[in-house]
């Protein structure tokens, strides 16, 4: 891997931190914070009063753990993690997501070097192509990503989901690309949705080794991330105050779901993915009916 000479190594104390937000996650932490452990020259950790072993240990990890209160957007507590940081560089990760050695690799190349080449640091032309794809469709839903500053202050990273013990390849899922190395001062979470992304003072690049999602290990764990995520969309249906009438009865429950499938389940190929592609795409599916369900009946569970 080639560096431009431009580039000086950044030798200060504290380079990167890892810094993530918990509730209840002492199945996940330690897997997490394992692949980490290497890289990391702090960890911070804003818990929202687990029940469990989370803060324990997480505490063995040397974490620096603070208590936070529970945010329905769990982002509002994300950020606090964010802004309580160090380092020049911040990599932010869930519990239930794992560095792979080759994503770990790349990240320290940035730190070090305090930046990187424009584009991609590794990776072939496929996945450039894929990634820059996935990136115009993010956009194309979310607005334009970043800011043309001549800086380059964060990074995509692609997520390769594990869905009830297998990774899903097809279904619209891979790469799933989320912004997750960032540098301090020029990112912060707007804390408005649970799908968001995080904003950027600055321009946004791309690497290519995978972080390794394991949100979904079982039906019962998917099923309640369900019901939680439609929970915060009934929730968004009501803010924006959406008609309870046959025209959007039959939006949510038939054309959006009917639609969400076969995208999924056809054009991006979930049946090369076996029983775990027609599950996820069903699923997905599933959650605009659901979603307009607690709206109008003003019920938080009804799965």
């Amino acid at each position: 891997m080639k560096h431009s000479s431009q580039f000086t190594v950044d030798r200060s104390p504290v380079r990167l931190s890892v810094v993530l937000a918990t509730r209840n996650e002492e199945e996940n932490i330690a897997r997490c914070l394992e692949s980490i452990k290497e890289i990391a020259d702090e960890i911070i950790i804003f818990d929202e009063y687990s029940t469990d072993k989370t803060r324990e240990i997480a505490e063995k990890f040397g974490a620096k753990v603070f208590l936070e209160q529970h945010h329905d957007i769990f982002h509002i507590t994300k950020q606090k993690a964010l802004q309580q940081a160090q380092g020049k560089w911040i990599l932010q990760l869930d519990a239930d997501e794992v560095v792979t050695k080759e994503l770990a690799k790349e990240m320290m190349a940035i730190v070090s070097f305090d930046g990187g080449q424009n584009g991609l640091l590794g990776g072939d032309d496929k996945k450039h192509k894929l990634f820059n794809k996935h990136q115009r469709l993010i956009e194309q839903r979310d607005g334009v990503i970043g800011k043309q500053t001549g800086e380059t202050v964060g990074y995509f990273i692609p997520r390769r989901n594990m869905f009830l013990g297998k990774p899903l390849i097809h279904a619209g899922v891979y790469p799933d690309g989320v912004i997750r190395l960032v540098k301090k001062g020029k990112a912060m979470f707007p804390s408005k949705s649970v799908h968001e992304q995080i904003e950027l003072e600055g321009e946004v690049s791309w690497l290519s080794g995978d972080l390794l999602h394991f949100d979904s290990p079982t039906l019962k764990r998917y099923l309640a991330r369900l019901n939680r995520y439609t929970d915060l969309k009934a929730q968004e249906l009501k803010s924006s105050k959406t008609p309870k009438n046959i025209f959007s009865f039959l939006q949510y429950t038939v054309h959006r779901p009917l639609f969400t499938f076969l995208m999924l389940y056809f054009r991006h190929k979930g049946f090369l993915d076996g029983v775990n592609g027609f599950l996820w795409s069903f699923f997905s599916a599933l959650h605009y009916p659901i979603a307009y369900f607690k709206y109008v009946t003003n019920k938080n569970d009804i799965i």
